[in-house]
Protein backbone atom coordinates (compact mmCIF):
# COMPACT_ATOMS: atom_id res chain seq x y z
CA UNK A 1 0.00 0.00 0.00
CA UNK A 2 1.34 2.93 -1.08
CA UNK A 3 0.38 6.59 0.42
CA UNK A 4 2.23 6.01 4.09
CA UNK A 5 4.61 8.78 4.14
CA UNK A 6 3.97 12.69 4.32
CA UNK A 7 6.50 15.58 3.57
CA UNK A 8 9.23 16.27 1.23
CA UNK A 9 12.97 16.97 3.85
CA UNK A 10 10.70 16.05 6.75
CA UNK A 11 9.05 13.21 5.88
CA UNK A 12 6.93 10.67 8.08
CA UNK A 13 6.09 7.23 7.61
CA UNK A 14 3.30 5.92 9.61
CA UNK A 15 2.69 2.14 10.04
CA UNK A 16 0.44 -0.82 11.74
CA UNK A 17 -3.22 -1.35 12.04
CA UNK A 18 -5.43 -0.57 15.00
CA UNK A 19 -5.71 -4.20 16.10
CA UNK A 20 -1.86 -5.28 15.55
CA UNK A 21 0.56 -5.42 18.23
CA UNK A 22 1.95 -1.78 17.32
CA UNK A 23 1.63 1.09 15.34
CA UNK A 24 3.87 4.24 15.01
CA UNK A 25 5.95 5.73 12.65
CA UNK A 26 9.51 6.63 11.20
CA UNK A 27 10.56 10.22 10.76
CA UNK A 28 13.61 11.22 8.34
CA UNK A 29 15.03 14.46 7.64
CA UNK A 30 14.83 16.17 11.44
CA UNK A 31 17.87 18.23 12.08
CA UNK A 32 20.63 17.02 14.34
CA UNK A 33 21.36 18.50 17.56
CA UNK A 34 18.02 18.82 18.96
CA UNK A 35 17.61 17.57 22.94
CA UNK A 36 14.52 14.91 22.56
CA UNK A 37 13.13 12.49 25.19
CA UNK A 38 9.87 10.19 25.32
CA UNK A 39 8.38 12.96 27.51
CA UNK A 40 8.71 15.64 24.98
CA UNK A 41 6.23 13.24 22.99
CA UNK A 42 4.01 12.09 25.17
CA UNK A 43 2.12 14.77 26.65
CA UNK A 44 0.51 15.32 23.16
CA UNK A 45 -0.49 12.01 22.96
CA UNK A 46 -2.00 11.88 26.23
CA UNK A 47 -4.32 14.89 24.56
CA UNK A 48 -5.37 12.54 21.65
CA UNK A 49 -5.50 9.33 23.46
CA UNK A 50 -8.66 7.26 24.29
CA UNK A 51 -10.55 6.49 26.91
CA UNK A 52 -10.29 10.08 29.07
CA UNK A 53 -13.41 10.70 29.59
CA UNK A 54 -17.20 8.88 29.10
CA UNK A 55 -17.62 10.80 25.97
CA UNK A 56 -15.07 9.03 23.95
CA UNK A 57 -14.36 5.33 23.20
CA UNK A 58 -13.49 3.62 26.04
CA UNK A 59 -10.78 1.94 24.13
CA UNK A 60 -8.30 2.53 26.77
CA UNK A 61 -4.67 2.77 25.23
CA UNK A 62 -1.74 4.33 27.67
CA UNK A 63 -0.31 5.76 24.41
CA UNK A 64 3.56 5.26 25.80
CA UNK A 65 5.75 5.83 22.91
CA UNK A 66 9.07 4.07 22.95
CA UNK A 67 12.00 6.26 20.38
CA UNK A 68 13.83 3.57 19.00
CA UNK A 69 16.24 4.93 16.82
CA UNK A 70 17.91 8.26 15.87
CA UNK A 71 18.83 10.06 19.51
CA UNK A 72 21.75 9.14 21.30
CA UNK A 73 22.54 10.20 24.47
CA UNK A 74 19.42 12.75 24.89
CA UNK A 75 19.80 14.93 21.44
CA UNK A 76 18.57 13.57 17.73
CA UNK A 77 21.25 12.39 15.53
CA UNK A 78 20.07 13.40 12.02
CA UNK A 79 19.14 9.82 11.21
CA UNK A 80 15.44 8.48 10.96
CA UNK A 81 13.59 8.09 14.52
CA UNK A 82 11.25 5.63 14.81
CA UNK A 83 8.88 5.88 17.08
CA UNK A 84 6.81 3.08 18.84
CA UNK A 85 3.42 2.66 20.35
CA UNK A 86 2.08 -0.09 21.54
CA UNK A 87 -2.02 -1.38 21.17
CA UNK A 88 -2.60 -2.77 24.48
CA UNK A 89 -6.66 -2.85 24.81
CA UNK A 90 -7.95 -4.52 21.25
CA UNK A 91 -10.82 -6.12 21.51
CA UNK A 92 -11.42 -7.79 17.94
CA UNK A 93 -14.52 -9.75 18.99
CA UNK A 94 -16.77 -6.24 18.54
CA UNK A 95 -16.22 -7.03 14.78
CA UNK A 96 -16.91 -10.58 14.10
CA UNK A 97 -20.65 -9.46 12.85
CA UNK A 98 -19.25 -7.52 9.74
CA UNK A 99 -16.67 -10.16 8.53
CA UNK A 100 -19.21 -10.42 5.72
CA UNK A 101 -20.66 -6.74 5.58
CA UNK A 102 -19.63 -2.76 4.54
CA UNK A 103 -20.45 -0.50 7.23
CA UNK A 104 -22.19 2.45 5.79
CA UNK A 105 -19.48 5.76 5.73
CA UNK A 106 -16.30 3.56 6.48
CA UNK A 107 -13.46 2.15 3.96
CA UNK A 108 -14.69 -0.85 4.34
CA UNK A 109 -16.56 -1.18 1.00
CA UNK A 110 -13.58 1.14 -1.30
CA UNK A 111 -10.56 -1.26 0.64
CA UNK A 112 -12.16 -4.36 -0.31
CA UNK A 113 -12.60 -3.13 -3.96
CA UNK A 114 -9.48 -1.76 -4.27
CA UNK A 115 -7.19 -4.33 -2.61
CA UNK A 116 -9.84 -7.68 -2.67
CA UNK A 117 -8.89 -7.76 1.15
CA UNK A 118 -9.53 -6.05 4.15
CA UNK A 119 -9.05 -5.97 7.64
CA UNK A 120 -12.41 -5.49 9.84
CA UNK A 121 -11.12 -5.18 12.74
CA UNK A 122 -11.70 -1.23 14.19
CA UNK A 123 -10.70 -0.38 10.43
CA UNK A 124 -7.60 -1.61 10.18
CA UNK A 125 -5.58 1.21 8.51
CA UNK A 126 -8.46 3.61 7.95
CA UNK A 127 -8.71 3.73 11.72
CA UNK A 128 -8.76 6.71 13.58
CA UNK A 129 -6.13 4.51 15.87
CA UNK A 130 -3.54 5.54 13.05
CA UNK A 131 -3.40 9.49 13.80
CA UNK A 132 -1.41 8.42 17.37
CA UNK A 133 1.65 8.20 15.61
CA UNK A 134 1.08 11.49 13.64
CA UNK A 135 0.78 13.11 16.71
CA UNK A 136 3.78 11.79 18.08
CA UNK A 137 5.40 12.77 14.67
CA UNK A 138 4.16 16.07 14.94
CA UNK A 139 5.33 16.67 18.84
CA UNK A 140 8.80 16.20 17.62
CA UNK A 141 8.33 19.15 14.69
CA UNK A 142 6.44 21.52 17.05
CA UNK A 143 9.79 21.10 19.58
CA UNK A 144 11.99 22.29 16.50
CA UNK A 145 10.21 25.03 15.48
CA UNK A 146 9.44 26.41 18.42
CA UNK A 147 12.95 26.15 19.23
CA UNK A 148 14.00 27.80 16.27
CA UNK A 149 11.18 30.46 15.26
CA UNK A 150 9.44 30.46 18.39
CA UNK A 151 6.40 28.79 16.31
CA UNK A 152 3.50 27.78 18.33
CA UNK A 153 0.49 25.40 17.64
CA UNK A 154 -3.20 25.33 19.54
CA UNK A 155 -6.75 24.77 18.62
CA UNK A 156 -9.87 24.48 19.60
CA UNK A 157 -13.42 23.23 19.51
CA UNK A 158 -16.19 26.10 17.64
CA UNK A 159 -19.32 23.96 16.82
CA UNK A 160 -19.86 20.09 17.98
CA UNK A 161 -22.78 18.89 16.09
CA UNK A 162 -26.05 21.73 16.12
CA UNK A 163 -24.13 23.34 19.05
CA UNK A 164 -22.20 26.88 18.10
CA UNK A 165 -19.12 27.15 20.92
CA UNK A 166 -18.33 30.68 21.51
CA UNK A 167 -15.25 31.78 21.86
CA UNK A 168 -13.97 33.17 25.56
CA UNK A 169 -10.55 32.43 25.92
CA UNK A 170 -7.89 30.02 25.58
CA UNK A 171 -7.24 28.91 28.97
CA UNK A 172 -10.61 27.38 29.02
CA UNK A 173 -9.14 24.53 26.07
CA UNK A 174 -6.86 22.36 28.48
CA UNK A 175 -9.62 21.87 31.49
CA UNK A 176 -12.47 20.01 29.56
CA UNK A 177 -12.82 16.78 27.59
CA UNK A 178 -13.95 18.80 24.67
CA UNK A 179 -11.11 21.44 23.85
CA UNK A 180 -14.00 24.07 24.03
CA UNK A 181 -12.50 27.74 24.85
CA UNK A 182 -15.31 28.43 27.21
CA UNK A 183 -15.66 28.04 31.03
CA UNK A 184 -19.10 26.27 31.09
CA UNK A 185 -19.38 23.09 29.22
CA UNK A 186 -23.03 21.78 30.84
CA UNK A 187 -24.57 22.74 27.46
CA UNK A 188 -22.00 20.44 25.51
CA UNK A 189 -22.03 18.28 27.71
CA UNK A 190 -25.57 17.97 27.73
CA UNK A 191 -26.06 17.55 23.55
CA UNK A 192 -23.40 14.55 23.90
CA UNK A 193 -25.26 12.36 26.46
CA UNK A 194 -28.50 12.84 24.65
CA UNK A 195 -26.88 11.94 21.34
CA UNK A 196 -24.97 8.85 23.56
CA UNK A 197 -28.69 7.64 24.46
CA UNK A 198 -29.84 7.35 21.11
CA UNK A 199 -27.16 5.81 19.65
CA UNK A 200 -26.54 8.06 17.07
CA UNK A 201 -23.10 10.55 15.99
CA UNK A 202 -22.60 13.96 15.14
CA UNK A 203 -19.82 16.10 13.80
CA UNK A 204 -17.46 18.56 14.78
CA UNK A 205 -15.99 21.80 13.53
CA UNK A 206 -12.61 22.84 14.86
CA UNK A 207 -10.13 25.73 14.46
CA UNK A 208 -6.62 25.33 14.94
CA UNK A 209 -3.54 28.16 14.28
CA UNK A 210 0.13 28.57 14.56
CA UNK A 211 1.15 31.67 16.18
CA UNK A 212 4.55 32.95 15.74
CA UNK A 213 5.03 32.31 12.11
CA UNK A 214 8.25 33.08 9.77
CA UNK A 215 7.66 34.73 6.57
CA UNK A 216 8.31 32.91 3.38
CA UNK A 217 7.17 29.70 3.82
CA UNK A 218 5.47 28.29 1.02
CA UNK A 219 5.69 28.38 -2.90
CA UNK A 220 3.57 30.20 -5.18
CA UNK A 221 2.36 27.47 -7.73
CA UNK A 222 2.22 23.87 -6.72
CA UNK A 223 3.53 23.59 -3.21
CA UNK A 224 1.36 26.32 -1.96
CA UNK A 225 1.90 26.66 1.99
CA UNK A 226 -2.21 26.76 2.05
CA UNK A 227 -2.42 24.25 -0.86
CA UNK A 228 -0.40 21.26 1.59
CA UNK A 229 -2.11 22.44 4.70
CA UNK A 230 -5.47 21.33 3.37
CA UNK A 231 -3.74 18.31 1.36
CA UNK A 232 -2.93 17.04 5.38
CA UNK A 233 -6.19 17.95 7.19
CA UNK A 234 -8.45 15.98 4.26
CA UNK A 235 -5.65 13.05 5.05
CA UNK A 236 -6.99 13.15 8.70
CA UNK A 237 -9.87 10.94 9.24
CA UNK A 238 -13.28 12.23 8.70
CA UNK A 239 -12.55 15.33 7.32
CA UNK A 240 -14.69 16.72 4.72
CA UNK A 241 -13.81 20.45 4.24
CA UNK A 242 -10.71 22.90 5.15
CA UNK A 243 -11.05 26.54 5.16
CA UNK A 244 -8.10 28.96 5.25
CA UNK A 245 -8.46 32.60 6.94
CA UNK A 246 -12.02 33.73 6.30
CA UNK A 247 -12.50 31.00 3.78
CA UNK A 248 -16.34 30.14 2.50
CA UNK A 249 -17.55 33.66 4.17
CA UNK A 250 -15.13 35.34 1.30
CA UNK A 251 -17.54 34.76 -0.63
CA UNK A 252 -20.04 37.64 0.91
CA UNK A 253 -16.63 39.84 0.78
CA UNK A 254 -15.96 42.95 -0.78
CA UNK A 255 -12.59 43.07 -2.40
CA UNK A 256 -12.59 46.66 -0.96
CA UNK A 257 -12.64 45.35 2.26
CA UNK A 258 -11.28 41.65 2.10
CA UNK A 259 -7.83 42.42 1.03
CA UNK A 260 -5.81 42.83 4.57
CA UNK A 261 -4.42 46.55 3.85
CA UNK A 262 -0.78 46.55 4.54
CA UNK A 263 0.75 49.60 6.83
CA UNK A 264 3.49 51.04 8.09
CA UNK A 265 2.59 49.27 11.80
CA UNK A 266 1.63 46.08 9.99
CA UNK A 267 -1.35 44.45 8.32
CA UNK A 268 -4.59 45.81 9.27
CA UNK A 269 -6.67 42.27 9.16
CA UNK A 270 -5.73 38.13 8.46
CA UNK A 271 -9.18 37.13 6.17
CA UNK A 272 -6.12 35.54 4.27
CA UNK A 273 -5.01 33.10 7.28
CA UNK A 274 -1.61 34.19 6.96
CA UNK A 275 -0.89 33.09 3.59
CA UNK A 276 -0.67 35.20 0.44
CA UNK A 277 0.23 33.66 -2.82
CA UNK A 278 0.48 30.28 -1.34
CA UNK A 279 3.13 31.94 0.93
CA UNK A 280 3.53 32.68 4.68
CA UNK A 281 3.26 36.59 5.58
CA UNK A 282 4.44 35.75 9.35
CA UNK A 283 0.86 36.71 10.59
CA UNK A 284 -0.65 33.87 12.32
CA UNK A 285 -1.61 31.05 10.41
CA UNK A 286 -5.37 30.20 10.71
CA UNK A 287 -6.88 26.96 9.76
CA UNK A 288 -10.36 25.72 10.21
CA UNK A 289 -12.07 22.23 9.35
CA UNK A 290 -15.38 20.29 9.32
CA UNK A 291 -15.71 16.74 10.62
CA UNK A 292 -18.68 14.44 9.78
CA UNK A 293 -20.14 12.40 11.83
CA UNK A 294 -18.82 9.45 13.12
CA UNK A 295 -19.92 6.01 11.41
CA UNK A 296 -19.83 3.91 13.69
CA UNK A 297 -23.09 3.85 15.50
CA UNK A 298 -25.64 1.59 17.28
CA UNK A 299 -28.74 2.53 14.89
CA UNK A 300 -29.24 -0.52 12.65
CA UNK A 301 -28.36 0.51 8.91
CA UNK A 302 -28.74 -0.79 5.24
CA UNK A 303 -26.04 -2.49 4.01
CA UNK A 304 -24.90 -5.16 1.21
CA UNK A 305 -22.86 -8.35 1.92
CA UNK A 306 -19.80 -9.38 0.00
CA UNK A 307 -21.98 -11.09 -2.48
CA UNK A 308 -24.05 -8.29 -3.21
CA UNK A 309 -27.07 -9.08 -1.13
CA UNK A 310 -28.85 -6.46 0.84
CA UNK A 311 -28.73 -6.85 4.63
CA UNK A 312 -28.72 -4.35 7.91
CA UNK A 313 -25.68 -3.38 10.03
CA UNK A 314 -25.27 -2.42 13.45
CA UNK A 315 -21.64 -1.38 14.60
CA UNK A 316 -21.03 -2.60 17.77
CA UNK A 317 -18.09 -2.05 20.02
CA UNK A 318 -16.09 0.93 21.38
CA UNK A 319 -16.52 4.15 19.48
CA UNK A 320 -16.47 8.34 19.88
CA UNK A 321 -19.83 9.41 19.12
CA UNK A 322 -18.18 12.60 17.98
CA UNK A 323 -14.74 11.89 16.50
CA UNK A 324 -13.98 15.46 16.40
CA UNK A 325 -13.37 15.36 20.32
CA UNK A 326 -10.32 14.31 20.16
CA UNK A 327 -9.27 15.97 17.00
CA UNK A 328 -8.00 18.89 18.10
CA UNK A 329 -4.62 17.75 18.80
CA UNK A 330 -4.44 15.47 15.22
CA UNK A 331 -5.22 18.77 13.78
CA UNK A 332 -2.42 20.43 15.26
CA UNK A 333 0.44 18.20 15.00
CA UNK A 334 -0.74 18.10 11.09
CA UNK A 335 0.22 21.95 10.91
CA UNK A 336 3.00 21.69 12.48
CA UNK A 337 4.60 18.70 10.02
CA UNK A 338 3.65 21.11 7.02
CA UNK A 339 5.56 24.23 8.57
CA UNK A 340 8.36 21.85 10.01
CA UNK A 341 8.57 20.82 6.10
CA UNK A 342 7.92 24.11 4.48
CA UNK A 343 10.49 25.36 6.92
CA UNK A 344 13.22 22.75 5.97
CA UNK A 345 12.39 23.37 2.22
CA UNK A 346 12.91 27.31 2.78
CA UNK A 347 15.91 27.06 4.66
CA UNK A 348 17.38 24.67 1.62
CA UNK A 349 16.28 27.25 -1.19
CA UNK A 350 16.17 30.98 0.26
CA UNK A 351 18.45 30.74 3.56
CA UNK A 352 20.65 33.18 2.61
CA UNK A 353 18.06 35.53 0.94
CA UNK A 354 18.46 39.00 2.81
CA UNK A 355 15.88 41.71 2.10
CA UNK A 356 15.90 45.91 3.77
CA UNK A 357 12.45 45.71 3.84
CA UNK A 358 11.10 45.76 7.56
CA UNK A 359 8.88 41.96 8.97
CA UNK A 360 5.33 44.14 8.88
CA UNK A 361 4.33 41.17 10.08
CA UNK A 362 6.49 40.54 13.37
CA UNK A 363 5.38 44.49 13.66
CA UNK A 364 1.15 43.63 13.65
CA UNK A 365 2.52 41.09 16.38
CA UNK A 366 4.46 43.32 18.83
CA UNK A 367 1.86 46.41 18.39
Amino acid sequence: MSGNTFGTLFCVTNFGESHGPAIGCVIDGCPPGMALSEADIQADLDRRRPGTSKFVTQRNEPDTVEILSGVYEGKTTGTPIALLIRNTDQRSKDYGNILQTFRPGHADYTYWQKYGIRDPRGGGRSSARLTAPTVAAGAVARKWLKERYGTTFRGHMTQVGELAIPFESWEHVPHNPFFAPVADTSAIEAYMNELRKSGDSCGARLRVTAQGMPVGLGQPLYDRLDADIAYAMLGLNAVKGVEIGAGFASVAHRGSTHGDSLTPEGFKGNNAGGVLGGISTGQDLEVQIAIKPTSSILIPRETIDTAGQPTEVITKGRHDPCVGIRATPIAEALLALVVMDHALLHRAQCGDVQLPTPDIAAQSRDG
